[in-house]
């Protein structure tokens, strides 16, 4: 896979995407997209990954969303400006079934589209310097690839209220105080701090963790008794794989498990 957008690496049990745009703040526009798709459905169909870590290059920008001037190009000159060909935004923002988690390294500015990518990703890392926000009312649009109804549903109402209908940007002291980030560290510690939290979930069961994601994801949606339910499917796939088993014998035998994810 050849791309010029972004890059993507394998580094044995974990996939890297890089936004590689570091000119435009690491804004998207239909290519970008285009390799986007290509990347996370490789990371989501190769049974060798596991985890994945998404990050932009440079440190200005993780992603500053849209990019609003190849936009605004494409349609002064009547080309096409998304059209059927574009997936949804970053891909990852919605009919993205993927039960392998994604952590976002957060290395600068995350506005608009930028943090409905960090919304559509499980843990969340980000530099000290970052900011983000939701700035779309601010240009007469609405955060429409996810992030009007993922905010809502991982911080407290009023709190996403007050960053949705103002589209003000917080900083990470803010964004860590109301459970946005996981972690806030120095610029030149994010990239190892989030690759020792895909480590830590290398070294579990990845088929447990596959499914730990699917069942949390479940009862958000449904109630809990029919979140209860669909763990009865989960666990006949638990007890019937390897891991189920190697699991409790690398215990007894006081070695690390290898693990299979099947």
């Amino acid at each position: 896979m050849t791309f010029e957008s972004i890059t993507y690496e394998k580094r044995d049990r974990v996939a890297v995407v890089t936004l590689n745009r570091p000119e435009a703040m690491n804004a998207l526009h239909l290519e970008a997209h285009l390799e986007l798709k290509e990347a996370w459905e490789d990371f989501r169909d190769d049974p060798d990954l596991w985890v994945a870590i998404l990050t932009g290059a440079g440190d200005r920008a993780f992603c500053a969303g849209n990019d609003l001037k190849v936009t605004a190009d494409r349609t002064a000159t009547g080309g096409d400006v998304q059209g059927e060909a574009r997936p949804p935004f970053g891909r990852i923002t919605r009919d993205f079934d993927c039960p392998k988690p994604i952590i976002a390294a957060v290395n600068g500015v995350a506005a608009g589209g930028g943090l409905e990518l960090i919304l559509a990703c499980d843990i969340v890392i980000a530099a000290d310097h970052a900011r983000m926000g939701l700035p779309e009312p601010k240009v007469g649009l609405f955060a429409g690839a996810g992030g009007a109804h993922r905010l809502a549903r991982q911080i407290p109402l009023k709190l996403a209220m007050g960053m949705l209908l103002t589209g003000d940007l917080i900083g990470m002291d803010e964004a860590y105080r109301i459970g946005l980030v996981n972690e806030v560290v120095g610029s030149g510690d994010l990239m190892a701090t989030a690759e020792a939290w895909a480590d830590k979930i290398v070294r579990c069961s990845p088929l447990s963790v596959q499914l730990t994601k699917e069942a949390v994801f479940d009862a958000q949606f449904v109630s809990i008794d029919e979140a209860f339910r669909k763990d009865n499917d989960r666990r006949d796939r638990l007890l019937s794989s390897h891991d189920f088993v190697e699991g409790p014998r690398a215990f007894v035998e006081k070695r690390a498990p290898q693990w299979t994810g099947r």
